[in-house]
């Protein structure tokens, strides 16, 4: 069964009415295509790391732009590619990756386009997913993609390759996931402890895989740990602001689910079809 428990938030004020401007002191700002935590100079500034657009990689075009909400997500899920565990950690091998996943979603699927928001490759290489989706992140909006059945209108998406049942993640990933989400606990004023879970707490899946989502308790303190050393306190969404049908459900992990690559459980209801 998924378990996780929520841990109450810190104390403090709102996120709603500060964010933007905690978010102009201290960072997370994508800069000529690199994330940049640590802008104070006082802060230990975390190591910059490309974010790949979707022109780098080579997209498709999308046959619809996707849906920009004003307000920005409330979590952040974690997904497992379903794929080989690959030992190539090339930027080609990455592109490659999302183009592949691009293809899947828009061909099988009959999407109008990829439906995560961001892909991690196994090699830490980090790269747009959804078309509008670094654009939305610097405004602190959200693109609705389709990861995760009955909750793509307010969570954010991260497919990280492999398939991670048994397997464990290796390190370029998990490093370059820790930097990812703290930039997006940054741009959208989210508590760690509260926003990072895994596919499993929302729907029935096995995904992202037992390994990867044990993995997930040391992520959020990881991740919590990376915005404390931002020299400004950030204002972050509390419990009390998270609607009741945004909170994960966590259903029972299903028993025999179907294996294929790409695929890892329900991304999208019959209502949100249209994609």
């Amino acid at each position: 069964m998924s378990t996780h428990e929520q841990p109450a938030a810190p104390g403090g004020c709102s996120r709603r009415s500060v964010v933007r401007g905690a978010m102009a002191v201290a960072g997370g700002v994508i800069l000529g295509g690199a994330i940049d935590l640590g802008l104070a100079a006082s802060v230990h500034a975390a190591p910059e790391f490309p974010v790949f657009n979707r022109r780098d990689w080579g997209a498709r075009a999308y046959r619809r732009r996707a849906k920009v909400l004003d307000n920005g997500p409330t979590h952040i899920v974690v997904h497992h590619t379903a794929t080989t565990n690959s030992t190539d950690y090339s930027v080609e091998h990455a592109f490659a990756l999302s183009r592949s996943i691009q293809r899947y979603h828009m061909t099988a699927n009959r999407w109008d386009d990829t439906g995560q928001h961001l892909t991690i490759s196994r090699g830490g290489v980090v790269m747009e997913g959804r078309n509008g989706t670094l654009p939305a992140i610097r405004r602190g909006r959200h693109v609705v993609g389709a990861h995760t059945a009955n909750h793509n209108s307010h969570t954010i998406g991260i497919e990280n390759e492999g398939t991670y049942t048994t397997a464990l993640p290796t390190t370029e990933l998990l490093n370059a996931l820790v930097e990812t989400c703290a930039w997006l606990c940054v741009a959208y004023g989210l508590n760690p402890s509260l926003a990072i879970v895994g596919h499993r707490d929302y729907n029935a899946t096995v995904c992202p895989g037992d390994e990867l989502y044990a993995m997930l308790p040391q992520l959020r303190t990881d991740v919590g740990a990376r915005l404390a050393r931002l020299e400004t306190r950030l204002a972050q969404l509390g419990p009390a602001e998270i609607p009741a049908a945004d909170w994960p459900a966590y259903p029972e992990v299903p028993v025999g689910e179907r294996r294929a690559p790409y695929y890892h459980g329900p991304v999208l209801s019959r209502a949100e079809r249209t994609v």
